[in-house]
């Protein structure tokens, strides 16, 4: 009976460490609230939409929040965005 918790809790512990080490499956866009015109980051795994609804897609889906970044620091630049 000892063997198969030691079994058991080392189990745990390799499905634990797995799920760790595997990369997420983020993606990210900008969004741009129509009455501001401010953008922001919007993080595709979050299960809702944002509120209100006065926004639009700006860009097309990056992996990484970092790249996003890039995104949004050009459409400052450019004039799309404003702060």
């Amino acid at each position: 009976m000892r063997r198969m918790s030691m079994l058991c809790a080392a189990a745990g512990l390799a499905v634990t460490a797995f799920v760790a080490a595997s990369p997420a499956e983020a993606s990210y866009h900008l969004i741009r609230w129509q009455d501001t015109g401010f953008c922001q980051i919007w993080d595709e795994s979050i299960p809702t939409t944002p509120w209100p609804a006065g926004y639009a897609r700006v860009s097309a889906t990056v992996p990484t929040f970092v790249d996003a970044l890039v995104l949004k620091d050009a459409s400052l630049k450019n004039g799309h965005c404003t702060w």
